[in-house]
């Protein structure tokens, strides 16, 4: 089942590589509950495929990017980028894309958290296993306020700022 606007998130971890130690978090992978992490915020969430891959290089971060300052200012907490891939690996391409203090890079290695989302996108075929399908979601307190996900291929409505009309 996919979730849906509405739908409160599921329980459910995220790994995050941390470079400077500090609130209680070690240098390196840190493990977080989604739901401590969302109570009493607003969060803009976007999904995509893989780290270092071309939209998501090109296209899908640096959109946020340039939206992060106006995305505050309509309130938003904070933005997430999930990806099925490593913390290292979601780390190394933070470092690659200047995120630090913008943008959340969060690992979902195992593919639980978007399985658990219904977004996912099965590419075994293409030797890439199961990864998260490209979206973006507005979070608010955990419920979800907006959703938008991508036809296969596109990148039409998950980008930086579509969410900031939606904001």
């Amino acid at each position: 089942m996919t979730i849906k606007v509405g739908d409160k998130l599921p329980a459910g971890t995220l790994n995050e590589f941390i470079e400077v130690e500090g609130n209680g978090c070690s240098i390196g992978p840190n493990t977080f509950k989604v739901e401590d992490l969302v109570k009493g915020k607003k969060i803009a969430i976007f999904g995509l495929p893989g780290a270092f891959t071309p939209t998501c290089s090109a296209k899908h971060v640096p959109s946020y990017l340039e939206n992060y300052d106006a995305l505050k200012a309509k309130g938003v907490d904070e933005i997430w980028c999930i990806s099925v891939n490593d913390a290292f690996v979601m780390g190394a391409w933070g470092r690659e894309q200047k995120t630090a203090g913008k943008v959340r890079m969060m690992a979902d290695g195992s593919a639980a958290f978007s399985t658990a989302l219904g977004l996912t996108l099965d590419l075994t075929a293409r030797g890439m296993g199961v990864r998260s399908d490209r979206y973006s979601m507005l979070v608010e307190d955990g419920v979800v306020k907006q959703l938008n996900r991508e036809a296969p291929g596109k990148f039409e409505v998950s980008d930086g700022a579509t969410m900031l009309k939606q904001a």
